[in-house]
């Protein structure tokens, strides 16, 4: 998972924003079952003429890359609401794990894009993994011997793995539950007993 510099981006009007939502809500499900489809047919899912989906993208790798900013601002929002910087680090985990796999399931093309190195998740927000990852070895959630970069490699790789075995009628939780467990029988510090662990994540959550 490469990181690259987040770029702010020039606010639209209302009425663009709306337009450039439709074109990009299209463009993942077109996407979704063809990744080769043409601006035409991303146009026509969108109920917009191809000539507005040409002046907001100039080409297919253009409206690919507007998939995987997307997937940024989103995940953004995730770490936001799980509040990685206050929140004890199993609570903050648990609820970042669940609402990315759900990402993963609402947005599967564009994460497609990102698994495929197209283009990475900007380096702030794996800056903003890293401090949940440290603060969980620093607590004794996680192994102190197990270095930032590897914790980050498996979790991102036990969430792929779970999105793609994830069947659509499948619930988040009980998917978190099993990375969280899987994670902490890995590299965790000591025996954890999970549904403890959770059920202070639901103490905290209902504060």
């Amino acid at each position: 998972m490469s990181a690259l510099p987040h770029r702010p981006a020039r606010p639209l009007r209302a009425d663009a924003e709306r337009s450039m939502a439709r074109i990009l809500e299209a463009a993942e499900r077109v996407f979704a079952t063809d990744p080769f489809a043409s601006m035409e047919e991303i146009a026509t899912a969108a109920g917009v003429a191809r000539t507005t989906v040409h002046r907001r993208f100039s080409s297919r790798d253009e409206l690919r890359d507007a998939l995987v900013s997307v997937i940024n601002a989103k995940l953004r929002e995730a770490f936001a609401s799980a509040h990685v910087e206050t929140a004890p680090p199993l609570v903050a985990l648990y609820q970042l794990t669940m609402t990315t796999l759900d990402l993963k399931a609402d947005w599967r093309a564009a994460w497609q894009l990102v698994d495929e190195g197209t283009q990475g998740i900007d380096a702030d927000i794996i800056a903003e993994l890293d401090a949940l990852l440290q603060r969980s070895r620093d607590t004794g959630l996680l192994r102190r011997n197990v270095d930032i970069p590897w914790m980050r490699s498996i979790y991102m790789a036990l969430i792929h793995e779970a999105a793609t075995a994830r069947d659509d009628d499948d619930s988040a939780s009980g998917w978190a539950r099993l990375i969280m467990q899987t994670l902490l029988s890995g590299i965790g510090d000591e025996e954890h007993d999970l549904e403890r662990l959770l059920a202070d994540t639901r103490d905290h959550t209902q504060e």
